[in-house]
């Protein structure tokens, strides 16, 4: 008689389509054992009238699941890696990261390109990290808040008076939405979070079945990519109170890091690039996040996580 295994994860739409399709690899390769998902509301889910920068950092989306998986309760966790705290609580860990969707942005509009959109055009997001780059870029349009699911917010730009709304690529693919991409945004204009694209299987440190379960499930050169993106962040300190964006690459055996810093009004951008081989990725995301903290970055984040800063008003145009 096989095993029973439990994956934790999100309620969503698109967080149900990832857990299941986790399940229906670990049956291809293990037909004797039974998969169920359970579902688990975090803290992210509850609170959805907040702007995410208001509410807390990273770990919105995760620490309820987290808990949920320290007390036996699911035996793994599936969540996206953009929604991952740069740091694990203590106990667990990054099991398996398989291979990655598109990482990039995409704008789904009712008036064309980005560089099409009308002036002072109403675009959605509660990133400030998509904000930051779209008021850099368009510093005419106006920013508002959009929370929800991701067929929540497509029919809020539906129903609205938004102009184009902001979303990851990798969740419309998945869930087979293609037709509602207006535009790519190129990296150039839109970096986007480290490890967006990628899923996180976490797991209890020591599991060594559920290690061997799941093992099959990781791409090397997707973990080797994340991980260095993962490390840019952490360095920085990242949380969703400050737009910090990463997007690695392997090619001809070296790995190569953009990593930007900004403003949440796009005032000020600082970006920088670097590359060394690909098995040290850790160590590239680590000094390029030096190389952003030399240029000022420090500056922006001090600034952006103090108290003063969160109470006051911020420049982005509602």
């Amino acid at each position: 008689m096989g095993r029973n295994i439990h994956i934790g994860t999100r309620g969503s739409k698109l967080a149900l389509w990832q857990a299941h399709w986790v399940r229906l690899e670990l049956l291809k390769t293990h037909p004797s054992i039974s998969v169920h998902i359970r579902v688990i509301k975090t803290k992210g889910d509850k609170i959805l009238d907040v702007p995410l920068a208001k509410v807390g950092g990273k770990g919105l989306f995760v620490k309820e699941i987290e808990d949920a998986l320290l007390e036996g309760e699911v035996d793994l966790a599936v969540h996206s890696m953009k929604e991952m705290p740069a740091e694990l609580p203590g106990g667990l860990t990054i099991g398996a990261i398989p291979r990655r969707e598109n990482p990039q942005d995409v704008l789904v509009s009712k008036n064309g390109c980005l560089s099409d959109l009308p002036q002072n055009a109403r675009i959605g997001t509660s990133s400030l990290r998509r904000a930051s780059q779209i008021l850099f870029a368009r510093p005419d349009v106006r920013i508002f808040p959009l929370r929800g699911n991701l067929d929540t917010r497509l029919r809020k730009l539906d129903s609205g008076d938004l102009n184009a709304i902001v979303l990851a690529a990798a969740g419309i693919r998945r869930l087979g939405l293609e037709n509602r991409i207006t535009e790519y945004l190129e990296s150039r204009v839109m970096l986007p979070a480290a490890g967006q694209g990628a899923l996180c299987i976490e797991m209890r440190t020591g599991d060594e079945d559920i290690s061997a379960l799941i093992g099959e499930l990781d791409h090397a050169k997707t973990r080797t990519v994340v991980l260095g993106e993962r490390a840019f962040l952490h360095r920085l300190g990242g949380s969703c109170q400050v737009p910090i964006a990463a997007q690695g690459r392997i090619e001809d055996g070296r790995f190569e890091l953009s990593g930007l810093v900004a403003e949440p009004d796009g005032s000020q951008v600082l970006r920088s690039k670097l590359d060394g081989p690909a098995m040290t990725s850790v160590r590239v995301g680590t000094e390029l996040a030096e190389q952003l903290m030399d240029q000022g970055a420090m500056a922006i984040i001090e600034k952006l996580q103090s108290k003063e800063f969160r109470k006051a008003k911020t420049r982005l145009k509602q």
